[in-house]
């Protein structure tokens, strides 16, 4: 019986933590060269959000980033930037625009990670009155339950949102290494080519010359 009310208040608990209010995303982006990509996101006054981007892959690793408020007012503006986090508190209700910016890049198609977190203070609760009726019979509380997968919940989630983090830079580090590789593959190819030109142009050209006095040899003998 016991175990069956455990049960019953941990269900209980995930009811009351999916109605909390807590927004997370995480995008890959790829964003064409001349291109614009913008995402919109409902946020309510008094929410802290965070804002993070990253440039993975293409060019120079660089984008513009613009953080837009529903009545138009620019938030946030960043040129040419590889990477950004940022945090601000929503003080307007409304669908506020999130951009990158790619449209200075002619040739170079770009590959953007990009994370959005926002924690609204107001939450939705139920009425627990009806819900244990004899609380102080049971030895595990309700509120304890609740506070304690806080906790879990809480360092879950800024486990996962560490591990992507690094996994954009393994993936960005990856890359760089990657296009630095095919660099030093093409130059090495280019002057092997030239080393190998000037070398026969010398052997030709030595053999020219030594091929010109023995035919004026020749030609003095048979005189």
């Amino acid at each position: 019986m016991h175990e069956i009310k455990l049960l019953s208040s941990l269900a209980l608990f995930f009811c009351l933590h999916s109605v909390s209010g807590n927004i997370e995303y995480d995008l890959t982006i790829d964003v064409n060269p001349g291109a614009r990509e913008c995402f919109f996101q409902k946020l309510k006054t008094g929410a802290d959000c965070e804002v993070e981007y990253q440039v993975i892959d293409g060019g120079d690793l660089d984008v513009n980033f613009v953080i837009q408020a529903p009545s138009g007012r620019i938030i946030l503006t960043e040129v040419r930037k590889m990477e950004g986090v940022h945090s601000f508190d929503v003080d307007e209700t409304g669908d506020h625009q999130f951009c990158i910016d790619n449209t200075f890049s002619r040739f170079s198609n770009k590959v953007v990670f990009f994370e959005l977190v926002a924690d609204s203070d107001e939450e939705t609760k139920p009425d627990l009155g009806t819900a244990i009726p004899d609380e102080e019979k049971y030895d595990i509380k309700l509120d304890d339950i609740k506070t304690s997968l806080d906790k879990v919940m809480e360092r879950l989630k800024k486990s996962s949102s560490t591990q992507n983090v690094l996994r954009v830079l393994e993936s960005r580090d990856r890359s760089v290494q990657e296009n630095n590789f095919d660099r030093v593959n093409t130059w090495s190819c280019i002057q092997i080519f030239v080393l190998v030109s000037v070398a026969l142009t010398h052997v030709l050209m030595i053999r020219g010359l030594f091929e010109d006095r023995s035919t004026t040899r020749h030609t003095k003998i048979a005189t």
